[in-house]
């Protein structure tokens, strides 16, 4: 590449998670930097976009750094649109979302504002990644990872992708010697198993708090979840094309 790389970089948890920080500060080593991320956190928003409401973009100084960064009223999806149609000059070279405070693998990717945008990336025509570490904590030791991001980071550059397909990056919540390296993975077959937490508040209203268990039904060794469990950061290719295609030929017999 004969000139640094535009990168742009977005998330979920907001423009001043740490997680995000520490995204830039290692983009910043490899290109030309530009955040486009929420002004507030929007985690589990999916692929949600503002079509009720004004959005506001708006120039901020965050920390230092050579990046350029705005703030968005919107969702991760809205900030990629915003920066692909508003604020950038040219397409970028790459886009990447997180590091999400939390995990992303299996079924979670549905409902994941971070990869959201790193899909919607792709369907601009954006080489996109997702990153998410494994660990909900504000404090997180995302420098654990920093390494094997950059080395993904700038294969992607080097290698494109192909069309229609971003990728989903999982880190696991250990020590930077204790993780023992990349796999490519298929995402496992998994479901949260959902309960609502039914309370009252002090004036009678009912009121409900979601939480639930994940529930992993694939016991296979080339899964996302598999590898995080066993020490390995996951690497799973999504597509944005929802068709199941194995399904077609089933419908043609159908007597509709």
């Amino acid at each position: 590449m004969q000139e640094r790389p535009l990168i742009l970089v977005t998330n979920d948890d907001g423009i001043t998670a740490p997680g995000i920080r520490m995204l830039i500060e290692i983009m910043n080593t490899i290109g030309d930097v530009v955040v486009v991320a929420p002004d507030s956190p929007q985690s589990g928003m999916g692929h949600a976009i503002t079509v009720d409401n004004v959005l506001r973009c708006n120039s901020i100084t965050i920390d230092e750094g050579p990046q350029i960064e705005y703030s968005c009223s919107g969702t991760p999806a809205d900030c990629v649109k915003m920066a692909k149609n508003e604020i950038l000059n040219r397409t970028p070279d790459l886009c990447v979302s997180g590091i999400n405070h939390g995990s992303n693998s299996s079924i979670n990717v549905i409902y994941s504002g971070t990869m959201s945008a790193a899909v919607e990336a792709g369907i601009e025509g954006i080489p996109a990644i997702g990153f998410s570490l494994l660990d909900f904590d504000w404090h997180a030791d995302f420098r654990a990872a920093k390494k094997h991001i950059e080395k993904i980071a700038v294969n992607v550059l080097l290698n494109g992708l192909p069309d229609g397909v971003v990728l989903n990056v999982n880190i696991p919540k250990l020590k930077e010697e204790e993780i023992k390296g990349i796999r490519i993975c298929r995402q496992a077959n998994g479901y949260w198993k959902e309960n609502f937490d039914k309370r009252k508040s002090p004036f009678g209203k009912e009121y409900y708090w979601l939480s639930g268990e994940f529930i992993n039904k694939d016991k296979g060794q080339d899964t996302d979840i598999w590898a995080l469990e066993n020490g390995y950061i996951s690497v799973v290719p999504v597509q944005f094309d929802m068709t199941a295609h194995h399904a077609i030929q089933k419908l043609h017999t159908w007597d509709i």
